[in-house]
């Protein structure tokens, strides 16, 4: 029924395909049945006096079918049909429907966006490799019909990931919500206070973006109807302002999961509730009492951007390796409180929470006194307010619906805060003379009044989140008039506030919240002022805990903004943790995240856990973190480290970087205490190697396939004499986008092109990325002498170069390189005409105007410094597991930005560098160097830190590197490869080619002596 629907006839008739996808969609798995509500209804009467019929309706979804729609003007008179059909049954059904166009090849979902209907999504069923099942997901996406399914992370990130056509619609009706209120009072003032601390934590690396907020709103309101669901409350029969408010878990006595925040605002827009229902209904498909905690994390992953979670140093953490750390860190669960400071969507609370529990229940604990104590020994902070709505609910999982439904419990509160565990400016911005000042001002206000705390009202946090609720509930009392000030005797009597100055100070904060009330800007304050007071409670030295863990984010000095680069700069110096020169770009947020988070958060003698970038194990630029000396001026910091985990060698990667883990203890720092001076990190660590399968997601299954054993770091010695050859070499071309350069031949006419002309076209590649892989490809003839071979990290294996790829430059001669206005271009009109059409699609679609295509191509002088070329060169590629050199030998090659290149005079001196650089031994003495990836690959310059020296001809051990070099060279000459292999294979051969070859235990001895 598939191949029938997707296939178009010009002779089928359109109510033969309507027939057919009638029955394609009550065969497949779409809980449809012949006697269900839910049946596909042919030709279906609008209803609107027209007399027109729609030609499938199911539920809210009303198809359009056609024979054909790839062409303009029947699609454009389909989608106005649709239009009207779409509109006729929100209208009355009161219910919002959306629309699908389809010729059963090409499936386009469409919502009404301001009464206009637009395109949200689309699939097309004849791309390669497609399947039924995959446009049965499509459809269930659209029609909201599934139930029973399990939320396992692969559905997930189907049926609610960014990818998904439920997410399209339901982002393009929030979308819509927004644009249409967003100058609301109620909705400014939560996009205010949202981006107001989304840049306090991040700096000019937060990017105020409307749809960045929309993102947000969409996953927070997800997640806050997944805590309904997982307890088995029916969202779909729930009113839409009982699940995004929390009222149901305010009456159950579960505080701090569901509250009124920055992301309720579509409940103060005509239409919010419906979404709001609507979003229930499709949630409502899974069956939640089955979830995993790990899909909340893959629903934030599928949703933001991996280059947004990137700019904050996002990268979530593997269930097994959170529960291992756990399991190693908490060694007394019911006597040691612990806290993640960057608990993210909550992994390693999950596990300190099951942790904590199973301690209570084997210790014999009432559940009503376990779960009394679950609040002060387990807690998390994070800075993004998506991750502590998910993190909240995982906090819920952790418990268990069967706890959380007990007659046994009493009332429970989740202790995960919205803060900045880092505090980068909350010196100056939130603490005055001992009090909590909070800003209400918004916009370009002059004068705003503020709220204000004292340190006193803050050390009970329990209280004091109690009195703000109430306090905010209190000016928000629809009973109360406007401008007046009810009495707060009730209140300060309830919760035992008899100091006169509380009792103003409170008196003050009341009555500035009942303005706000006034002014339409409430709501949210009291979550507000919660959140931002509870960094500053757990940093007072009596409410720190037993113990920190977590993964803080991994985000390098590169990537950071200027004005935060600076910030970031100036803490590391203060702490001795600052290396500059050329290590400074690999600097890492983490390290200075940690020393804070031990200096506010960790009592002394408490103990850490952290997992980290793998080079804080050994590489130079981390030393004065692994000092444990932390020197702020302020506030000096000392920790013993007491062992680590180099996770480096596990496969398959779990992180963009490889990783290790970091255990110690903070120090004390009384006067002539014995013990306690700092104690570095030590060369020992144990060392875990092995390959986890996919389903073992638990620590229990993982174990079993990773091999621990102790072993000894290598430190990169700091000052190593580097080789004289290391400013010969730079890297390649940046030869990009590759649409307007890389070019393929193709056949002429039969008449030919004339002398010295080529005709070419674009060489595509798989790649490519948006918007350069959407553009036609260029086509043209071109005077030969600008199509030159280009040698990519590819073509290269050891002492060989394999091939070569075909780029159009406009080199004029052996040096001249010529932009779109240069004087000679004109003389030669077939560069002419492709070079001004690749400048005008350059122009038409680059990111930034920063750099013309003439800049962007020589950025950095990476073309013009290969210009003349030279008759000698040795490449080596960038990157890779070992170093791969070959001699070039071609002046008129251009070297791509995946290699390095440096001239030799003749070429004995080249054999005798890629005899040495081919050499294994000299990627493992380099290995420790290589700034990291996944794995130690980025060879780059790194390199020449070793101490090559410059080859000289009279030098017997030089000379004899150099035959031997020129012996491999001829043998791998000789040798002939399969055209299907891959340059990785070939690699891999040649390499144990060169094992077993006769020359190479003399070679080995050789370079071993040359480089000490």
């Amino acid at each position: 029924m598939f191949k029938r629907v997707v296939e178009r006839k010009a002779i089928r008739a359109e109510a033969t395909l309507q027939a057919d996808i009638r029955q394609l969609l009550l065969d497949a798995d779409l809980n449809l049945g012949e006697e269900d509500v839910m049946t596909p209804e042919l030709e279906a009467q609008v209803g609107d006096g027209t007399g027109h019929r729609i030609d499938i309706e199911m539920g809210a979804t009303v198809i359009e079918v056609k024979k054909d729609i790839s062409r303009p003007k029947i699609r454009k008179e389909a989608v106005d049909q649709l239009a009207k059909y779409v509109r006729a049954r929100t209208q009355q059904h009161e219910r919002r429907h959306v629309g699908i166009l389809t010729d059963g090849a090409d499936w386009r979902a469409y919502t009404l966006v301001r009464d206009e209907l637009n395109e949200v999504n689309r699939f097309d069923a004849r791309e390669r490799n497609v399947k039924a099942l995959d446009l049965v997901r499509w459809l269930e996406g659209v029609l909201a019909t599934s139930e029973g399914a399990t939320p396992t992370p692969d559905a997930i990130a189907t049926r609610l990931g960014a990818d998904s056509v439920a997410h399209s619609i339901d982002k393009a009706v929030l979308a819509a919500l927004y644009e249409e209120n967003k100058e609301l009072p109620t909705v400014r003032l939560k996009r205010d206070l949202w981006a107001r601390l989304l840049r306090s934590a991040l700096g000019a690396q937060f990017e105020d973006d409307d749809d960045l907020f929309i993102e947000h709103t969409l996953l927070v309101n997800t997640a806050s109807l997944i805590a309904h669901a997982v307890l088995g409350i029916d969202v779909k029969d729930t009113a839409p302002a009982s699940l995004v408010y929390g009222q149901l878990f305010t009456q159950a006595r579960i505080s701090g999961v569901v509250e009124s925040d920055f992301f309720g605002w579509p409940l103060e827009t005509e239409g919010g509730e419906d979404f709001v229902r609507d979003l229930a209904r499709r949630l409502a498909g899974f069956d939640w009492s089955k979830i995993e905690h790990d899909v909340l994390k893959v629903l934030y992953e599928s949703v933001i951007t991996a280059e947004t979670r990137k700019k904050q140093g996002e990268y979530y953490t593997p269930d097994w390796l959170a529960e291992a750390t756990v399991a190693e860190a908490v060694s007394d669960p019911l006597n040691q409180r612990i806290m993640d400071p960057s608990c993210g969507s909550g992994t390693f609370l999950f596990y300190g929470v099951r942790r904590y529990m199973a301690a209570a229940h084997d210790a014999g604990l009432p559940l009503r006194e376990a779960l009394d104590s679950l609040h002060d020994h387990v807690a998390g902070i994070d800075l993004h307010p998506v991750a502590v709505a998910l993190a909240r609910v995982t906090y819920l999982l952790a418990i268990g619906r069967e706890t959380l439904t007990s007659e046994e419990r009493g009332p429970i509160s989740v202790p995960v805060y919205l803060g900045d565990s880092v505090q980068w400016d909350q010196r100056t911005d939130l603490i005055d003379h001992g009090h909590l000042v909070i800003q209400t001002g918004t916009g370009g206000q002059l004068f705003a009044n503020e709220l204000r705390f004292s340190e006193s009202l803050l050390q009970d946090a329990s209280r004091f989140d109690e009195i703000v609720n109430e306090l905010a509930d209190k000016a928000a009392d629809p009973h109360r008039a406007k401008g007046k000030l009810p009495s707060l005797a009730a209140v300060f009597n309830r919760h035992g506030v008899s100091d006169a100055d509380d009792r103003e100070e409170l008196t003050e904060n009341f009555r500035v919240l009942c303005e706000l009330v006034d002014e339409d800007r409430n709501h949210i304050w009291s979550y507000y002022v919660r959140n931002l007071a509870r960094p500053m409670w757990l940093s007072r030295a009596e409410n720190r805990v037993d113990v920190l863990v977590g993964n803080p984010p991994w985000l390098s000095y590169r990537h950071m903004p200027s004005d935060m680069q600076k910030t970031f700069k100036d803490m590391m110096q203060a702490r001795g943790l600052w290396k500059g020169f050329e290590v400074a770009t690999h600097q890492d947020l983490s390290g200075l995240f940690i020393a804070r988070a031990v200096q506010q958060y960790l009592r002394e003698d408490g103990s850490f856990a952290f997992v980290v970038p793998n080079p804080v194990l050994d590489r130079p630029y981390w030393t004065g973190f692994r000092s444990g000396e932390w020197t702020d001026p302020d506030h000096p910091v000392k920790v013993q480290f007491t062992g680590s985990w180099d996770l480096r060698r596990l496969r398959p990667h779990f992180f963009p970087r490889a990783a290790a883990v970091v255990f110690g203890h903070r120090r004390s720092l009384a006067i002539g205490q014995q013990g306690n001076n700092a104690v570095a990190l030590a060369r020992q660590t144990q060392i875990w190697t092995g390959k986890i399968p996919k389903s073992a997601a638990h620590w229990e299954r993982a174990k079993g396939w990773i091999t621990r054993a102790e072993g000894e770091l290598r430190y990169p010695k700091d000052g190593l004499i580097s080789s004289p050859y290391r400013n010969r070499f730079a890297q390649g071309a940046t030869v990009v986008p590759k649409v307007l350069f890389f070019v393929e031949e193709q056949a002429t006419n039969p008449l030919g092109l004339g002398g010295g002309r080529v005709s070419v076209r674009s060489r595509r590649s798989t790649l490519e990325k948006k918007p350069w892989k959407d553009l036609p490809d260029l086509e043209s003839s071109i005077e030969k002498q600008f199509v030159r071979p280009v040698l990519l990290g590819e073509h290269v294996v050891p002492y060989r170069v394999i091939g070569a790829d075909k780029a159009v430059f406009p080199i004029e001669g052996t040096k001249t390189l010529m932009h779109g206005e240069h004087d000679h271009l004109d003389r030669y009109p077939d560069l002419a005409n492709w070079w001004r059409q690749a400048e005008r699609l350059w122009d038409e679609n680059r990111s930034s105007n920063r750099l013309s295509l003439i800049e962007r191509l020589d950025f950095r002088r990476g073309l013009t410094e290969q210009l003349p070329g030279a008759p000698l060169r040795v490449v080596y590629g960038a990157s890779g597991m070992y170093v791969s050199a070959a001699l070039v030998d071609d002046p008129n090659a251009v070297i791509e930005h995946k290699l390095y290149w440096g001239t030799v005079a003749t070429r004995q001196e080249g054999m005798y560098l890629l005899a040495v650089l081919n050499l294994p031994y000299t990627t493992e003495a380099v290995r420790p160097l290589m700034s990291y990836g996944k794995d130690e690959r980025d060879i780059d310059k790194a390199v020449w830190e070793l101490p090559i020296p410059v080859f000289e001809p009279t030098d017997p051990k030089h000379a004899r590197i150099s035959e031997i070099g020129e012996a491999e060279a001829q043998r791998i000459a000789e040798l002939k490869f399969d055209e299907n292999s891959s340059y990785i294979q070939i690699r891999r051969t040649l390499r144990d080619f060169l094992l077993s070859s006769p020359d190479a235990e003399e070679l080995d001895q050789l370079v071993t002596e040359l480089l000490g």
